[in-house]
């Protein structure tokens, strides 16, 4: 099992820390550092930024948002940080939920998984270099009945296939994820839940006629260093509490929904009822210890090494870390932690 490091969004007062992250983990051997976007900071530039100051390490877009960006341009953005990076790069796309999809950009949430579908064969297509003809429900390339006419991309990527990922937390969407990327980007995952999302994967895999073997299964995890089990579960019930109560609109809220099927539906409707009448401690203190311990690591390097391990035999291939902590040295001691932990659970 390798290890990554997510730096979330940029811009919120860490970006120098950030960059020490990245630089950190890249001298400690991670596999990939990926950077987040929402209506923030947008990731492609600042991967581009990570990539100009490491030297090893994979830079991933988790995620870029497929709204934000015809299928054709995220092409040419993969195409030139795989170049620029010297083919360090990896894609990984996601459609980000109603309110921001049609508040922000302006695309109507209609079909997800029908405009993913086909959003992913446009990108393969012209990452392809072929000459880039496509007809579809969202898009038509050319345009009929104007100048257009089938070009093709003139970027030369390092490696022919660039690997896409896809971030999914419904069935169906985990199922297509399985049958058409190369790996899986999750949130809140716990060893114990796993089949909820390698069941689904699984099925996918085999409708392409492939298995989850050379798959990646890629789940982001925070983690927090320390004796105190409790106080390290605390101080990430404000994030829990944002994704379960906040992401999304009552009806539409995936990280809700997954919370629902692991067993906690009256700590769903707790939470976000709470969180969306704005009482945010309230919302945060609602979210079950055993949900938070189940979908982190939390202890000294002992009991960390031990849930790695059950991370590794639910199927994960990359456990990405979250360090929890707004300062550098706590960060970059979970990261040293992570090492510390993955050889301990004999998992190097």
């Amino acid at each position: 099992m390798r290890l990554g490091i997510n730096l979330g969004y940029w811009g919120l007062g860490m970006d120098a820390d950030n960059i020490a992250v990245a630089q950190e983990a890249d001298r400690l051997g991670y596999s990939v550092c990926w950077a987040a976007e929402a209506y923030g900071s947008d990731a492609a530039t600042v991967l581009s930024f990570v990539a100009a100051r490491t030297e090893r390490i994979d830079v991933g877009s988790a995620i870029f948002q497929i709204p934000a960006r015809t299928p054709a341009m995220t092409a040419m953005t993969a195409a030139t940080l795989d170049t620029l990076s010297g083919g360090r790069f990896r894609l990984g796309l996601g459609v980000s939920g109603p309110q921001v999809s049609e508040g922000w950009y302006g695309v109507k949430f209609d079909k997800p998984l029908a405009r993913t579908r086909e959003y992913v064969e446009i990108i393969r297509k012209a990452m392809s270099r072929e000459r880039l003809v496509h007809e579809g429900a969202n898009w038509t390339l050319p345009l009929p009945g104007g100048p257009g006419k089938p070009i093709k991309l003139t970027v030369h990527p390092v490696r022919e296939h660039i690997p896409l990922y896809i971030a999914a937390i419904g069935p169906k969407n985990l199922e297509q994820t399985g049958e058409i990327a190369d790996g899986w980007l999750g949130i809140f995952f716990a060893p114990e839940h796993a089949a909820l999302s390698t069941d689904p994967l699984r099925a996918g895999r085999a409708k392409a006629g492939q298995t989850l073997e050379g798959f990646d299964l890629c789940p982001t995890v925070t983690i927090a260093v320390g004796e105190d089990i409790k106080a390290g579960a605390d101080a990430q019930r404000s994030y829990a509490a944002l994704y379960i109560g906040g992401m999304g609109s009552k009806d539409k809220n995936f990280y809700n929904q997954l919370t629902r099927r692991m067993g906690y539906e009256q700590a769903a409707d707790e939470i976000q009822e709470k969180y969306l009448a704005k009482d945010y401690a309230g919302a945060a203190a609602a979210v079950p210890h055993e949900l938070i311990d189940a979908t982190s690591l939390i202890g000294d390097t002992a009991r960390i090494a031990d849930r790695m391990q059950a991370y590794a035999e639910a199927g994960v291939t990359t456990l990405t870390l979250a360090p929890a902590g707004f300062s550098l040295e706590e960060r970059v001691q979970a990261l040293r932690t992570g090492v510390e932990a993955l050889e301990r659970a004999g998992l190097a």
